[in-house]
């Protein structure tokens, strides 16, 4: 399904250039002396890419069936043979970011908020608030913004969508898509979309993911919301361990896929009213995000959103490592995020 609009010059322009820039598919073991039969269980295993395999950890491959130590320890050598993990410069390394492709939201003061050119691929970005607030608003935009070409803001990509809440409305789409003159059909045709019903599936849904993203160019992975079902799967205090467990999992998959495949991972939070005593009733906002230090530190910018009049909306930066805190205001129109009228 996701292949449908590519002709078949494009689809070989865009091989040679995954393969200048993007993951190694995981047959290239069988180059380095891997067996094809290995190979095939690490892809039924769902390891899809050569760097899939050497960002897991060795207990974890054990845990296939027919894996041996040996064999293990001999797959991970030949992995680390192929993909960088070691050390380079700073001077290096600075130049990689530079190189790094931004997603733009639509609005051009949020898009100066968030350093100037919108979303950043390579890294997961967390939008957190009360209903209303523009969260899924936002992922609609960027579903059709990540399509638009690099000198347009965009990522020249595909979009995957993971709806846990049935928030997602594919004439949205069409009514954004109308607004950067893109055809509405082909716009559909590069989103992924699946509806997640329960936490287990919503993890499960990654390891599809990761394989559509070997068979295509993807620039986004879009969650709304990641959280909403660990709210109800989990309940009490009694399995809260258990709940950050498999949240820790879940969004240290989005991280391994956001290292893996470059793409920007864009995911939705709710959140919750304090109630720590006395001190809530003095805090400039009495809500907090769910999910606790876990998401906190998996997210590397979170962003939160708040109402203001109208259409109007207003996004905090709320945790960057390279952004200063700061506000801008948008507005949510009829052809999504677009900058807040005087």
């Amino acid at each position: 399904m996701q292949a449908e609009g590519y002709d078949e010059q494009s689809e070989v322009a865009e091989g040679e250039e995954e393969s200048d820039h993007g993951p190694l598919p995981i047959q290239h073991l069988e180059q380095v002396g891997v067996s094809a039969s290995d190979v095939k269980k690490l892809n039924e295993a769902g390891y899809y890419t050569v760097e899939a395999v050497a960002y897991t950890p060795r207990k974890q491959l054990l845990t296939i069936k027919g894996f041996a130590e040996a064999k293990v320890d001999k797959i991970l050598a030949e992995a680390a043979k192929l993909v960088p993990m070691g050390f380079t410069t700073a001077a290096e390394y600075h130049v990689k970011r530079a190189e790094l492709l931004h997603i733009t939201t639509g609005s051009t003061e949020l898009d100066k908020l968030l350093g100037g050119h919108g979303i950043e691929t390579g890294s997961i970005t967390e939008l957190f608030g009360e209903f209303r607030t523009g969260k899924s608003q936002i992922c609609h935009t960027l579903a059709v913004t990540c399509q638009l070409d690099e000198a347009s803001g965009g990522a020249s990509g595909k979009c995957l969508y993971i709806d846990t809440e049935g928030t997602f409305r594919p004439e949205r789409l069409v009514e954004i898509a109308e607004r950067y003159n893109l055809d509405p059909n082909e716009v559909l045709d590069n989103v992924a979309y699946a509806r997640a019903f329960n936490s287990d599936h919503q993890t499960a849904l990654l390891s599809q993911a990761s394989m559509l993203m070997t068979e295509a160019r993807f620039s986004l992975l879009v969650v709304d919301s990641s959280t909403a079902l660990y709210r109800t799967d989990y309940s009490g205090r009694g399995e809260l361990s258990a709940r950050q467990m498999h949240l820790a999992r879940f969004l240290r998959t989005l991280m391994r896929l956001a290292d893996e495949f470059g793409i920007a991972v864009v995911i939705t939070n709710q959140v919750v009213a304090q109630v720590d005593g006395g001190m809530a009733m003095f805090a400039a906002d009495p809500k907090k995000p769910i999910g606790g230090n876990i998401i906190a530190h998996a997210s590397t910018t979170r962003l939160s959103l708040r109402k203001g009049r109208g259409e109007t909306r207003v996004c905090k930066i709320y945790d960057s490592p390279c952004l200063p805190e700061a506000e801008a205001m948008f507005a949510i129109t009829a052809q999504g995020i677009a900058d807040a009228k005087d």
